[in-house]
């Protein structure tokens, strides 16, 4: 989370769309949040690999979250990162939002922070994608590159499944990546959804300051109404509901109702009844951080119902999940070392990543959900940075 920036580009977007601000904006931006709506799939292209459950009917899926560093990432990062995927052998991963920080000054610093990350992955050739968190852009003043360069670099890796970006769409590389079927051909098993939850909250909308209220971003309506459009085609095309998680950066609103057994309250016998009413299992360190809106988006995965869960991360030292009313909410730790953590010499203890054991079972497909600490891999927690020189890159993203 860290400190708001003035003004970002999601914001300009967006705030071009509204009257009160658009004066203020500059032509270009004021255009771009007025285009009109596409009805963009947020497919992978055509080149990406196919996912699919194991003979076995399971799919394990790795969630990691907050890398967060520039090109001297923490060399313990790194060693998290492959040391789960070796124990794990996960079939995807998805780093769900601030992989970089602000601290790239240059193109090629963005590069070797996105490639010490990413190559684990790409290394073992296990199919991965990103979603975009509020600090990704903190280095565009200085490196020159904004979340769609950032994509195209992601787009080079052979193993990359994000989509490409949807004009009309608010976000960047919100995608929808499909699961097959172990037993059915040509079926689509189990969906999970990748949407950008943006940055930080606009300075003002219609002339009044968010002063007093949080300061990140939100997930806009068009993204809810495109998740579910696009839930009722996939339902409409197979004939059935699919199921599946919806990872975002930035937590929802309900995180924290069901944390704390209601909306307004905060004793210790709320937590107990909401951690009861709810199964929830894990720590939390801070206060979960969403915007000053709610999206609404919850809402419309209730009335879905084909969403199972919600991850998110954002807020480092959190890593509880629970049942809130038929929907898991729940966060992944911190991942990068070179980040906040807890306070003093517990620093690290909670760097980890969250694991996602999927099994077929009929047209359902049941979840267990756990998470791998860097703690329990014999990794050193000290708290301290470790800096690391930038892993080479390889020719294509050399080039790009």
């Amino acid at each position: 989370m860290s400190d708001r920036l003035p003004l970002s580009r999601r914001t300009v977007l967006t705030a071009g769309a509204l009257g009160a601000v658009s004066a203020a904006l500059p032509a270009v931006a004021a255009s771009a949040g007025t285009t009109p709506p596409a009805t963009p799939s947020g497919r992978p292209g055509p080149k990406a690999r196919e996912l699919r459950f194991r003979p076995d009917g399971t799919f394990k899926v790795v969630q990691f979250n907050d890398t967060q560093d520039d090109e001297l990432t923490d060399r313990r990062t790194v060693e998290l990162i492959e040391k789960v995927l070796d124990q794990e052998k996960p079939d995807f991963v998805v780093i769900n939002g601030d992989v970089i920080s602000g601290g790239c000054a240059s193109r090629l610093e963005v590069k070797q922070a996105i490639n010490n990350v990413v190559w684990p992955m790409e290394s073992r050739r296990i199919p991965w994608a990103v979603t975009y968190g509020n600090h990704d852009e903190d280095s565009l003043p200085e490196s020159g590159v904004d979340e769609a360069g950032m994509l195209k670099i992601y787009r080079s890796y052979d193993y990359n499944v994000n989509a490409d970006n949807a004009a009309g769409l608010t976000g960047t590389s919100n995608t929808i990546v499909s699961i097959a079927s172990s037993a059915k051909k040509n079926r689509d098993a189990f969906a999970l959804w990748l949407i950008d939850s943006g940055r930080y909250a606009p300075g003002a909308i219609n002339g009044q300051n968010f002063d007093g209220y949080p300061t990140w971003d939100w997930i806009r309506m068009d993204q809810v109404a495109w998740y579910r459009e696009q839930s009722q085609q996939l339902e409409k095309r197979l004939g059935r509901k699919v199921p599946g998680l919806m990872f975002i950066h930035i937590a929802l609103w309900e995180h924290r109702f069901m944390w704390w057994g209601g909306v307004d309250t905060r004793t210790a016998a709320d937590a107990a009844r909401g951690r009861a009413r709810h199964g929830i299992i894990g720590e939390r360190n801070e206060d979960e951080c969403p915007g000053p809106i709610n999206s609404g988006m919850y809402n419309a995965i209730l009335e879905r119902g084909d969403v199972k869960g919600v991850f998110v991360g954002h807020d480092h030292v959190n890593d509880y999940v629970g049942d809130y009313y038929g929907v898991m909410l729940g966060y992944a730790p911190g991942t990068g070392f070179g980040a906040y953590g807890l306070d003093g010499a517990e620093r690290n203890r909670l760097r980890g990543g969250r694991v996602f054991e999927l099994t077929e079972n009929g047209d359902d497909v049941s979840i267990q959900t756990r998470v791998v600490y860097a703690r329990d891999l014999g990794i050193d927690l000290t708290a301290n940075d470790q800096p690391m020189e930038p892993l080479p890159l390889a020719p294509k993203q050399e080039r790009i």
